[in-house]
């Protein structure tokens, strides 16, 4: 009885993300295809801390579009590289390069940036992409088509993760997976609850007008991740948010070793899988998910449909074990009072009633 119990479970737990995988994929669309008649004015704020080697062409990109009024603010966040110098250099009036202020007690380093970049922009729209972010030429346009007709105040683009290291191609395909399995887009396209917010941090836009009223990056202080906290805070606000596969709109290569991949995921565990309170039962979760092979289905068709790499759909449970050990390995971190820092800066830990509270460190 008790073995019979124990299979029930495992196939529901492999069977209902694999059914909700593909609901979601149906609701999971592309940005509008028809650009629209008139341009946008869309402020495209690149936060950037040692970027050399990736601002020209981020920012190149974002000059090739079409059918939009644009300006383009680059904050050098401190850079210890060259940053600043190689965006200036390229020599367009649209394009200011800016020096962001020293960073303020209790604020993490992208958040104040783009804090920063929101009081310095001049357009009704904010499009915050990181600087390793390549847009296609119409993807400002189609984006801002699709913040029009999805009435949200903020919306989000998953670009295609380019990935080229063993972890990279083991893991980065998780995000789309792990999004389409256990979140109920129905609930996020009909909901205000923040419990269904969701987002992709290399890629966001607004309003300036809900922006504000919303808190902005400064409702999210101390975060590193976001991805999830923004459209929550947005949510919170009594704002609905949105979002869309821009796989066809934008590329990111997000890191470049395998060492960059495990630390770069390690960073933000404790704002999504690898929290105190939710490591265990996801886990739990996703461990038993494994024992019965219904993820085969959707991890081949999103290898296809995202141009994902083959390798993770075929390592999938090994992808999943390394995923739930990077969890673990930041919350063992975070115990110690050493989280996993990013860019030269590192977190430290403050305990709080609830938790732990992290607070930059130059």
């Amino acid at each position: 009885m008790i073995r019979e119990a124990l299979a029930w479970i495992a196939f529901v737990l492999a069977a209902a993300p694999a059914a909700l995988y593909f609901w979601n994929a149906f609701l999971f669309r592309r940005a509008p295809s028809r650009e629209p008649a008139s341009g946008s004015r869309i402020s495209v704020l690149i936060p950037a801390r040692n970027e050399e080697y990736f601002i020209a062409a981020c920012v190149r990109a974002v000059l090739a579009s079409r059918n939009v009024e644009l300006e383009v603010i680059v904050l050098d966040d401190h850079s210890d590289d060259r940053t600043a110098e190689v965006a200036n250099g390229i020599g367009d009036p649209r394009v200011r390069v800016e020096a962001a202020p020293p960073l303020p007690e209790g604020w993490n380093g992208k958040q104040h940036a783009c804090f920063v970049l929101s009081k310095r922009a001049r357009f009704p729209l904010l499009c915050f992409i990181d600087a390793d972010v390549r847009l296609e030429p119409d993807a400002l346009a189609r984006m801002a088509a699709f913040l029009e007709q999805s009435k949200a105040g903020l919306i989000s683009g998953f670009p295609r993760q380019e990935t080229e290291t063993f972890l990279e191609k083991l893991l980065l395909p998780l995000i789309n997976w792990l999004l389409l399995s256990y979140l109920p887009m129905i609930g996020m396209r009909h909901t205000r609850c923040s419990m269904f917010a969701a987002g992709c941090g290399q890629f966001f836009l607004a309003t300036r007008e809900v922006y504000a009223r919303a808190g902005g990056h400064a409702a999210i202080r101390d975060s590193m991740h976001d991805g999830v906290t923004l459209p929550r805070a947005f949510r919170r606000a009594v704002v609905h948010t949105d979002l869309c596969d821009a796989t066809d709109l934008a590329t990111c290569r997000m890191y470049r070793s395998n060492l960059a991949t495990w630390n770069g995921l390690a960073k933000n565990a404790h704002e999504g899988v690898g929290g105190a309170k939710g490591i265990v039962p996801w886990t739990i979760l996703l461990f038993s998910g494994l024992f019965v092979p219904f993820w085969v289905f959707p991890r081949f068709y999103g290898a296809m449909r995202f141009r994902e790499s083959l390798l993770s759909a075929v390592l999938h449970p090994i992808g999943v074990t390394v995923l739930i050990a990077i969890q673990w390995y930041a919350l063992g971190r975070r115990a110690i009072g050493t989280p996993v820092g990013w860019k030269g800066r590192s977190m430290r830990a403050r305990r709080v009633s609830k938790g732990f509270r992290l607070a930059a460190n130059e």
